[in-house]
């Protein structure tokens, strides 16, 4: 592992003249030709250069190339946002008449671009139990352009069985597509079990600060020639140079924030799982988690996202979140600082009242996104607030 964080941090540095040690930033729309036959071989894509920076850029492409690394992946572009990632991973893929399938266990935002604005481009759409195979064998067939689901999902963590979904899928042809911002891609890499796109939000843990908008789709060279690369270059939805840079600083320490989140979140869900006055803790990390033996079988870790749910009602669960003192309100997760949200009312407020009974979002869940404070002082600040309820 420590080899592989030295190469990470090392390669594809791509270097100017003046051989600095941070990457340098082309914050620049065009680039220039040498001859008006040069800029008609570029656009006939006889020549292989930079054209415009809505289709490629040095500092985004360095960002690109670091990350397919660390991913295990053959392609990678950077979006002005994870939804921009995944709607352009369903719309470049998905036609009038096409079929595509999820799990019910999804982001507020992704839910409703699957539920809601697909169907209006003619697709027929299809939710069931991720976690149920039996579901995905009965949902998926020859129509299928496409599945999609998260793992864990947000905001219960349920755990999708990446491999033999996968399996499915494949039979009919069907792609798969996942969603890996829970788990990141320091804990888990769904390309290795089968999936063939995988999307982030880099709002998340890859930028860890809470500074950047974002998002990364990998696939392989072949989907991205095929089906992304035509959607991704005339719709626009390309991330900025400024942005990549501040990424790119942000993945030299990526992996050893993830490690000490890692910790930091167990500590926390131990203190959660016995206290009086929560009702349930719901941590992969924990010996009582229901899918222990995938997350054992799909993860190299539990991740620093906890949910619970808070023993009495509505009133009860504000109540306990405005006694907090360190741990703010805020619907980001990732972040080198602790975050706590209570999805049914935000994240999830849109999502059909039989789907939030479904997945259990009620009004006495909260999704804590544990961060890098000293682990004493996260536990003491949610003692305190749970004493005041």
């Amino acid at each position: 592992m420590k080899k592989k964080i030295t190469d990470f941090i090392h390669k594809e540095t791509n270097k100017s003249v003046f051989q600095e040690t941070s990457l340098p930033l082309y914050l620049t729309s065009g680039y220039v030709y040498n001859s008006a036959q040069e800029a008609e071989d570029v656009f006939n894509e006889k020549i292989d250069r930079y054209q415009y920076s809505r289709f490629d850029n040095p500092t985004v492409n360095q960002l690109e190339k670091k990350f397919a690394e660390l991913e295990g992946a053959e392609s990678c572009r950077a979006f002005s946002s994870g939804m921009s990632a995944v709607f352009a991973s369903l719309m470049c893929q998905s036609k009038k008449g096409d079929r595509v399938v999820a799990s019910r266990a999804l982001f507020g935002s992704c839910y409703n671009i699957i539920k809601d604005i697909l169907p209006e481009y003619g697709i027929e759409v299809v939710f069931i139990d991720g976690k149920n195979l039996q579901q995905w064998r009965k949902a998926i067939n020859k129509k299928t352009s496409c599945i999609f689901f998260e793992t864990p999902s947000n905001p219960t963590l349920e755990i999708v069985d990446i491999e033999s979904v996968s399996e499915i899928a494949h039979h009919y042809n069907a792609k798969v597509i996942v969603d890996n911002v829970f788990a990141s891609s320091i804990l888990q890499k769904p390309l290795n079990y089968g999936a063939d796109i995988v999307i982030y939000s880099t709002t998340k843990h890859i930028d860890g600060q809470g500074r950047t908008m974002g998002g990364l789709l990998l696939s392989s060279k072949k989907f991205y020639e095929e089906k992304l690369k035509f959607f991704y270059r005339n719709t626009g939805p390309t991330m900025d140079p400024f942005t990549a840079w501040i990424l790119l600083k942000s993945l030299e320490t990526y992996p050893l924030r993830i490690e000490q989140l890692c910790k930091n979140a167990s500590r926390v869900a131990f203190f959660l799982k016995d206290h009086p006055k929560i009702q349930k803790t719901i941590f992969p990390g924990l010996s009582e988690y229901s899918q222990k033996k995938l997350i054992d079988k799909q993860m190299d870790g539990f991740g620093n996202i906890i949910s619970f749910y808070i023993k009495g009602d509505k009133n009860t669960t504000f109540k306990f979140l405005n006694k907090l003192s360190m741990i703010h309100i805020s619907n980001n997760l990732g972040d080198v600082k602790s975050l706590i949200i209570h999805p049914a009312s935000t994240t999830h407020l849109k999502i059909l009242k039989k789907d939030k009974n479904f997945l259990n979002i009620n009004n006495k869940l909260v999704r804590l996104s544990v961060g890098l404070e000293d682990v004493e002082d996260i536990i003491k600040d949610i003692d305190l607030a749970l004493k005041k309820v």
